[in-house]
């Protein structure tokens, strides 16, 4: 529910409270809601800006940097790194953490920047590959980078405790499930299917530690949220890729999809339930051209589509309810946690 200042207002009137008490709680409630991530004028700015300047440090380094690779690169990725954690004491000093989170996340996202240099330093890449491809293309040497870079973002959330250093640990945890193949089995895999399979396990992992991080942290500050929907992604995203002829297999993946619906609704994570809903309707496509010579499918297609909604609009209106009666099929243990994680 979400309260507006007509709200106060309102039960001013009615004589719930006073129009002095009104103001005075609608001043706090909006100091409050300042600094919460949200779809606000000034938020916009904060999040674009602090990803451009990531951006520039990684997507757009082309070869034009390549002749500075080296000691210059480094010492531009060191700067950058203080002008970013100098920047964090600046906003923290004035009360403003989504800012300081953004630019603390940006000296972090120097990290690559810095291995890359050191590596060149040390003849790692001989070779075709430039960090401008580290985005781009699979490559063992990738790793040394992508575990630094999760080093430096454990001390940055340990220093600072600010929730979007985990936007890049999710990325790092996305790239390494892809980099491990060609490090770990010296395998090239040019049909991918081993990268797909490592992918949908970093993804379980990577959903285990956003539900412990949950667990640890509550839901005054949302740290689990990026490392939620990295981990859902990889996790979804490799099952997706799986390739099967079996029906069997494809109803399992539809019962798959309809477990993430489940556990979204337990611990009350829309991500799940986006990525169920798209498998859902994945496999309804797959259905369709299964049937595409029926006459009654679209009709009957449409008739799901049509109570799909209809249940989308009673689980909004008991969304706690049924919350509370899927919990009671947990064990004891597992539902505790989950209670805690909820501030139950």
């Amino acid at each position: 529910m979400r309260l507006q200042r007509r709200d106060l207002d309102n039960a001013a009137l009615a004589g719930v409270i006073s129009a002095a008490q009104a103001e005075s709680l609608w001043t706090f409630l909006s100091g409050q809601a300042a600094e919460e991530p949200g779809f606000r004028p000034a938020h916009i700015l904060y999040y674009l800006g602090g990803l451009v300047a990531m951006a520039a440090l990684s997507l757009f380094v082309t070869l034009a940097w390549e002749p500075w690779a080296g000691i210059p690169m480094l010492v531009v990725a060191l700067a950058y790194a203080a002008l970013g954690i100098a920047l964090t004491h600046w906003f923290l000093q004035r009360g403003l953490a989504i800012p300081a989170g953004l630019t603390i996340t940006f000296a972090v996202s120097t990290v690559p920047l810095a291995v890359y240099s050191l590596q060149h330093m040390l003849g790692f890449w001989e070779g075709e590959r430039t960090l401008q491809d580290f985005h781009l293309y699979i490559d063992w040497r990738w790793f040394f980078m992508e575990v630094v870079t999760l080093a430096a973002a454990a001390v940055a959330l340990w220093r600072y405790r600010m929730p979007f250093t985990l936007f890049i640990v999710g990325v790092i945890f996305w790239y390494l499930s892809m980099d491990l193949v060609p490090l770990l089995f010296n395998d090239q895999d040019p049909d991918w299917q081993l990268r797909e399979k490592v992918t949908l396990c970093m993804g379980i992992l990577t959903t285990f530690l956003a539900f412990w991080v949950d667990v640890r942290s509550g839901r005054k500050r949302d740290y689990a949220f990026w490392l939620y929907l990295f981990g859902v992604a990889m996790f979804w995203g490799g099952l997706s890729l799986q390739r099967s002829d079996s029906e069997l297999n494809k109803f399992l993946y539809l019962l798959i999809n309809l477990g993430l619906l489940a556990v979204g609704a337990v611990l009350m994570r829309r991500v799940f339930a986006v990525f169920a809903a798209f498998g859902i309707i994945g496999y309804l496509g797959h259905l369709a051209m299964l049937f595409r010579f029926g006459l009654l499918f679209p009709v009957l297609l449409a008739a799901i589509g049509l109570g799909i909604m209809f249940l989308g609009m009673k689980w909004q209106r008991n969304e706690r309810r049924i919350h509370d009666a899927l919990l009671r099929f947990l064990p004891g243990k597992l539902r505790d946690l989950v209670l805690q994680a909820h501030g139950g």
